[in-house]
């Protein structure tokens, strides 16, 4: 089976497995139960931060730093669709050629297929796959993301949000979202100019918000990937985090709402299929024709649709 030779370290039935779950094939539902026993035991950290910031150079450098620890290590690099065409270009795993031929890293990028929110909707399954084929550590590097694209918090045990000096990040970072999603700020690129600035910025702010006892401060950590500087570092305040995540609980509440959003979406999706072939019927047309002459309102059409369908 599939998942057999992916625990076996198999990469080939692990890029299987995650094709099975970006094409959403009528197998992945025995492909998640094979899968279900090994939830939970890769720490997953995610990378987002705007274009240009050097997301994918630490990543890299992250993978580097990890497999000196002995950690099988799994990447996910989310590339943007295009809405017109619907391709993609999945650059990020050139970037990490460097890891190509160690059989202890596995890097798949995706697309994110119009999915908003810098990730694919495939994601969640796809962490469930890397997890399942023995990965210590799991990367998740988002698409290059603006204000409101925070959904990787949502996935991710440790969230890394990546800013650099001049490119306006400092008044970006402090803005609702991006602030209240960071686990730890990477200033990366720290020897240009206005890296101190930056600094500055994202700690005043941190200081102005509003924690009780014992809660998480964000920790701000300088770095200059592209040289391999301050990793280390990166390294410490996820360990540092995953220590507070375990002593208070947090782990297991994160992970418990991730799953919830999960099966959340998979009923959702469900739902979504079986109204779309109510269109190839008269129920839908007949309930929209209705709404459109003024004949019922689309509360009272939706509420008769989802009768329809047993909802």
């Amino acid at each position: 089976m599939l998942v057999e030779r992916a625990r076996a370290g198999d990469p080939r039935a692990v890029a299987r497995l995650i094709t099975l779950v970006e094409s959403g094939d009528e197998v992945l539902p025995q492909v998640a139960a094979a899968l279900a026993p090994y939830a939970g035991q890769a720490q997953v950290v995610g990378l987002t931060g705007s274009p240009g910031v050097g997301k994918s150079t630490t990543t890299n450098e992250l993978v580097r730093a990890l497999r000196a620890r002995g950690h099988r290590v799994g990447v996910l690099a989310i590339d943007p669709s295009s809405p017109f065409t619907g391709g993609a270009i999945l650059g990020d795993r050139v970037r990490m050629q460097d890891h190509a031929t160690d059989p202890g890293v596995y890097i798949r990028s995706m697309s994110s297929r119009g999915h908003l929110g810098g990730l694919s909707a495939a994601t969640p399954q796809a962490v469930r796959v890397l997890e399942g084929a023995g990965c210590d550590v799991v990367l998740v590097e988002t698409v290059g993301v603006g204000q409101a694209e925070v959904e990787v918090a949502s996935l991710a045990d440790t969230t890394l949000v990546l800013l650099a000096p001049g490119m306006g990040d400092a008044i970006q970072a402090v803005k609702a979202g991006i602030l209240e999603i960071a686990d730890v700020f990477v200033v990366n690129k720290a020897d240009r100019d206005g890296a101190d600035a930056t600094v500055r910025d994202i700690q005043g702010m941190i200081a102005l918000g509003e924690r009780g006892p014992g809660e998480w401060r964000p920790q701000v950590v300088r770095a200059i990937a592209a040289r391999a500087e301050g990793i280390d570092d990166i390294a410490a305040a996820i360990d540092k985090h995953r220590g507070w995540l375990e002593q208070h609980d947090e782990l297991r509440r994160r992970r418990e709402a991730r799953a919830a959003a999960e099966v959340e979406a998979i009923a959702l999706g469900v739902l979504r299929n079986r109204i779309g072939s109510l269109r190839d019927g008269t129920e839908l047309p007949t309930l929209a024709a209705k709404v459109a002459d003024g004949a019922i309102d689309p509360y009272a059409a939706a509420d008769e649709l989802l009768a329809q369908l047993g909802a």
